[in-house]
């Protein structure tokens, strides 16, 4: 698909421009009728020739057939597993877009979300939070098939819009360690009397641990179970250990194949703050550690938090951002909705104290942070400063609790009356949001600027995941008065 000569206008019958790329990395184009056409694997800036997949009164969606003048920015996939052909990897979207223009199109994405879903634009852009292209994903759910008809064993990703496990040999977003496990993987599943019953492998890499979590239908035999203990002791080099953790039914049957003698733990470390989480493999914690550790170091930046102040950390999980927040604060409060994971909060808090001391007093509680009041918002007391990281869904009960404080503050027209104990609450002066969709930050932050009387004076992206069309930001917002 090489390009040709410049090409003359108007475009020949058939031919497409691409003027930018959608959240799903597809390039947008416009037919002469203005009709919008998604094109997989076209770039902004590329004439292409297409083949319509899915026609809509209002929309069609294309593959790419032939480039007619190609974009400067694209770039050859490292991966032999990516691309259109049948059978393609459909873990990564963006291969074939040279890494620093993904980041400008998901900043483009981040603006455009903020103005039209919002009506927010932030009054400073932040430089986008980047690192290592490759290598970087440490956490990933691969499913494992016995395919009868070749007689082996998959164990990868879905291949692109399909249900079927790709053939993957090697995979460059998984670090070298575990991409060079993907072909034992299938050796050893193939060797198993469980192939057929073992649809799953969760991952989960510490620092120094790499935990495999083994989904399996039935129990494993004996010979099954010497077949995983006799792989995590082969595959244990380079630093790394490999454990084999077991699941036959939900998530909260997850265990270690082993506790003797003492296994190490899974963990990773914030060397920024003297933090060290330890985590179980089905616990939330960051896919990149490297943006993780820079993310971190910057959210706390941008709050600037005093020693004299409280802090609250909205959906704080395992603590990634709590902890942290208490090498600097008076007192935090962190505030998440799962019962397990703030257990596993208060054993970390422990854990850090004992071990490094100098932490503010820090607790933690269980909230449905999605079914949020004024009531439930002041009964947490006022803080100088919040940090808020909200799964996908976002924070909008939370936004709407402040929205509908700050309304009833100014008397606005039908605002419902507020608690008595809310008198002498006070706003936080900054929150810092940490967001994985766009479009509930962009949301969320309509209602703080239009309703709970903030500012949006820096927002930026994060690129959590490169190579994929997902979309990490970062957004500051500051009391207007």
């Amino acid at each position: 698909m090489a390009a040709d000569p410049a090409v003359q206008s108007p475009l020949p019958e058939g031919w497409l421009e691409i003027t930018s790329m959608d959240l799903d990395a597809q390039g947008v184009a416009r037919k002469p009728d203005g009709k919008v056409v998604f094109i997989d694997g076209a770039l902004p800036t590329e004439i292409v020739s297409a083949q319509t997949t899915r026609k809509k009164n209002q929309w069609e969606q294309a593959t790419l057939t032939e480039i007619h003048r190609e974009s400067s920015l694209r770039v050859a996939p490292r991966c032999p597993h990516f691309g259109l052909h049948a059978g393609a990897c459909g873990g990564c979207k963006m291969q074939h877009l040279d890494p620093a223009a993904q980041v400008a199109v998901k900043q483009r994405v981040l603006e455009d979300n903020l103005w039209h879903l919002g009506k927010v634009k932030a009054e400073n852009l932040l430089r986008p939070i980047a690192g290592p292209a490759w290598g970087y994903r440490y956490r990933a759910r691969l499913s494992v098939r016995y395919v009868h008809k070749k007689g082996e064993v998959l164990v990868g990703f879905h291949e692109r819009k399909s249900r079927y496990v790709a053939d993957m040999r090697e995979c460059h977003v998984l670090p070298p360690h575990v991409s060079a496990l993907l072909l034992p993987l299938r050796a050893l599943i193939h060797g198993m009397e469980a192939r057929e019953t073992c649809p799953q492998i969760e991952l989960a890499c510490g620092d120094t641990v790499t935990a495999l979590v083994l989904r399996h239908l039935e129990p494993l035999s004996a010979s099954d179970l010497l077949l995983l203990r006799e792989f995590a002791l082969r595959h244990s080099v380079d630093g790394q250990v490999i454990q084999w953790w077991l699941q036959p039914k939900g998530p909260d049957t997850v265990h270690l194949l082993d506790t003797e003698p003492e296994p190490v733990p899974l963990s990773y470390a914030l060397p920024d703050f003297g933090i060290v989480h330890p985590f179980k493999p089905t616990d939330f914690t960051q896919v990149n550690p490297h943006i993780n550790r820079v993310l971190v170091a910057r959210a706390l930046r941008l709050l600037a938090v005093e020693k004299t102040e409280r802090v609250i950390d909205w959906f704080c999980g395992l603590g990634n951002f709590t902890l942290p927040l208490a090498t600097q604060a008076r007192e935090v409060l962190g505030i998440e909705g799962s019962e397990a994971l703030v257990a596993r909060s208060r054993q970390n808090l422990a854990r850090n104290q004992a071990q490094r001391g100098g932490l503010a007093p820090t607790s933690f509680v269980a909230r449905n942070l999605f079914e949020m009041t004024p009531a439930m918002l002041v009964a947490d007391g006022q803080a100088d400063k919040w940090l808020v990281d909200p799964p996908r869904e976002g924070a909008f009960a939370l936004s709407k609790a402040l929205a509908d404080i700050h309304q009833a503050r100014i008397g606005a027209e039908g605002a419902e009356p507020l608690p008595p104990e809310a008198a002498g609450w006070s706003f936080p002066q900054r929150i810092v949001y940490v967001s994985c969709n766009p479009s509930t930050l962009a949301r969320d932050a309509g209602l703080l600027v239009h309703q709970a009387g903030y500012r949006c004076t820096a927002a930026g992206v994060v690129n959590m995941f490169p190579h994929t069309a997902h979309v990490e930001s970062i957004a500051v917002f500051e009391r207007a008065d």
